[in-house]
């Protein structure tokens, strides 16, 4: 060997020997650019959208649960069968009562109605039966011996009391002589002429008198009417 080529070996030796040693990359360390372009996490870069979007919703159910929010609540225990027919049965029973109470009420106030319905009846005969009574002892008068003008007494005693026992009934006369026709409560059978305009559909004569019970029309005033020109 030549004294310049032990030289050179020398020499490269001794720059070997200076120069620091290289520090290895630990085992799934990922390269000194990829932590350079990728901050974050360790192993932040390598997950998709979807998977950070999974990971941050699954930090934020867990998170509710820790406050006490959107905590389901415990299920209530499960009502039997026999639980169940039994309060079947007795919303049934209950139904029937009220059914029966309603049909009892209805019968009782029924009869409420037809009972009062006699008694009014009742009072309203009582009532005729007296003014009956008048005429009976009328038509018992000795036409020998009565005059006309006891039977005409008689006769008036007896329409009076009878009259006056409707009107106690709440039966009102209609007698409209010289009122405006109201053919509502007045039956027109015939007319008149009348002597001006102001007299004109008027009532001329009433024939037959009509009668209001408790404001039902029992019978039209059957009325003559005045017709001008």
């Amino acid at each position: 060997m030549s004294p310049r080529t032990s030289d050179s070996h020398a020499r490269r030796a001794s720059e070997s020997d200076s120069e620091p040693p290289r520090e290895e990359p630990e085992a799934g360390a990922p390269p000194d650019d990829a932590s350079a372009d990728h901050p974050g996490p360790e192993g932040a870069g390598d997950e998709s959208p979807r998977e950070r979007g999974s990971r941050n919703g699954a930090d934020g159910e867990a998170s509710a649960r820790e406050d006490g929010i959107g905590a389901a609540a415990p299920d209530e225990p499960g009502r039997s069968r026999e639980d169940l027919e039994r309060e079947i049965d007795q919303l049934n029973d209950r139904h029937l009562r009220l059914a029966a109470e309603f049909e009892n009420y209805r019968k009782r106030v029924r009869a409420e109605k037809l009972a009062t319905w006699a008694r009014a009846q009742a009072d309203l005969v009582r009532r005729l039966v007296e003014s009956v009574d008048d005429l009976q002892r009328v038509a018992l008068l000795d036409p020998k011996t009565a005059s006309v003008q006891d039977i005409v007494e008689g006769v008036d005693l007896v329409e009076r009391k009878l009259l006056r026992a409707l009107a106690d009934a709440g039966l009102e006369v209609l007698d409209p002589a010289g009122e405006d026709f109201d053919p509502n409560v007045m039956e027109a059978v015939m007319t008149a002429r009348a002597s001006s305009e102001e007299e004109d559909d008027t009532v001329d004569m009433v024939l037959q008198r009509g009668y209001v019970l408790e404001g039902h029309l029992v019978r039209p005033a059957r009325v003559s009417v005045r017709q001008h020109g």
